[in-house]
């Protein structure tokens, strides 16, 4: 393999990994104010993300829910043997969510949702240490979910629909740690697609014996993100690292690619019990993320890069509380622990992510009989982590350039919602 192929193997292995390795919990204010419980609380329309089976069990004939969050987040790298220091400057983030639900009879119920569970962008300074892993990335996913949801006795209720997924992507690094075009700029890598789609679905079950207990129940399938349609840019390249391309007389080629992302299965169980105004919830979810263990690239020439990624399956357990303190007045606060799937040897500074604790607080104020205003805040502590990104290339033989170093990591997101029934 040339070297060109081998630039796009290394760029699209980073651009990947941060969609499998990073996902943050934003799919609801009031629920992510309980620890992003949900499978069991039928709250309002936000049911419909947590688990399809509840949207019957709503009161009313018609439910909204909307809103979004602000995502701001803090990466410290440090290198301990030379006593360098860099921090990104990541721009704020603003995933947002639309459910609707509408009661057909008292056993049938559809809905609709549209929510961001991918999206993020990190940006680290200019020439920082591992600039020729990441510079900047700007990724975005929409999936847009259609629901049905039915009574099947008493006490047990089914649900589900497809999911489309659409999903863009920007992606800027160095091409390597030295390499510049005959006046020294440095060689550069960006990556680009949008307007990908794939299918899925999501299908879930709910028990409830009474009117304090419930269990549910939710599977939400692997989705395969395929990009058929990107290009990569180089540019600032010397003429004889870009061989078999055509280099204009800036130095830079554009190429395009074949590729697919598994975006992995969910499972989530979980329960909750009403004491008076009190509510309690539990989820323990199973991300299948052992589906991602490695990166298969077509070049537009038909050549073939295998890379491996070897992620493992990663579990998060969720605690939340609910409490009415008035007719208008609903309070909330959680807690749930997020376990990384990178194994050793994989941290990539795109996806600068540990095991974290997670800490969740949120209200409601109802306005009217109809319409209610809710607020979320989530705290995002990840474990400090002294690890290294090992990166693999099939030019013959397996290559190691391990970046290594300890990362600090934060995150702080504020939501803001409205639900409304009638």
């Amino acid at each position: 393999m040339n070297k060109l192929k081998v630039f796009v193997v290394l760029c699209l292995i980073s651009t990947f990994a941060y969609a499998g390795g990073y996902r943050v919990s934003t799919q609801s204010n009031t629920q992510l104010a309980m620890g992003h419980t949900g499978v069991a609380v039928v709250n309002n329309a936000d049911i419909l993300f947590f688990n399809p089976a509840g949207i019957v069990h709503l009161e009313n004939k018609l439910n909204i829910s909307a809103g979004g969050f602000g995502v701001f987040s803090d990466v410290k790298y440090q290198n301990q043997e030379f006593g360098t220091t860099f921090e990104t400057e990541s721009e704020v983030s603003t995933p947002v969510y639309l459910y609707a639900t509408y009661k057909v009879s008292e056993d049938f119920a559809v809905g609709l949702g549209v929510y961001t569970p991918y999206g993020s962008n990190v940006t680290w300074p200019t020439d920082w240490a591992g600039s020729h892993l990441v510079n900047e990335i700007d990724l975005s996913a929409i999936f847009i979910q259609p629901t049905l949801s039915y009574q099947l006795f008493d006490s047990v209720s089914i649900g589900g629909g497809p999911i489309l997924a659409i999903g863009a992507v920007t992606f800027n690094r160095n091409a390597s740690r030295t390499l510049t075009d005959e006046e020294g700029v440095r060689s550069n890598i960006e990556i680009e697609d949008s307007g990908i789609t794939a299918w899925g679905w999501s299908a879930g079950l709910m028990f409830t014996p009474d009117d304090r207990f419930t269990l549910g129940f939710n599977y939400r399938s692997l989705i395969d993100i395929n990009s058929t349609e990107g290009t990569a840019t180089f540019s600032n390249f010397p003429n004889s690292s870009l061989t078999g391309v055509a280099v204009d007389e800036n130095g830079s080629a554009t190429t395009g690619f074949d590729a697919t992302l598994p975006l992995p299965a969910e499972l989530t169980i979980g329960m909750s019990y009403k004491w008076d105004k009190l509510l309690l919830a539990f989820d323990y979810n199973r991300t299948l993320w052992s589906e991602y263990n490695s990166l298969d690239l077509e070049f537009s020439n038909g050549v073939t890069s295998i890379n491996p990624r070897n992620y493992k399956d990663a579990s998060t357990w969720r605690l939340g509380a609910q409490y009415e303190f008035t007719e208008k007045l609903t309070v909330r606060g959680g807690y749930y622990f997020d376990e990384s799937p990178v194994q050793s040897g994989f941290f990539a500074p795109e996806t600068p992510r540990n095991d974290s604790n997670n800490y969740t607080f949120g209200l409601s104020y109802k306005v009217n009989s109809k319409l209610s205003i809710d607020t979320s805040f989530l705290f995002v502590q990840f474990k400090e982590i002294n690890e290294s990104y090992d990166f693999f290339s099939d030019t013959g033989a397996t290559t190691t350039a391990p970046f290594a170093g300890t990362y600090k990591s934060s995150a702080f997101i504020g939501g803001l919602g409205i639900t409304y029934s009638m």
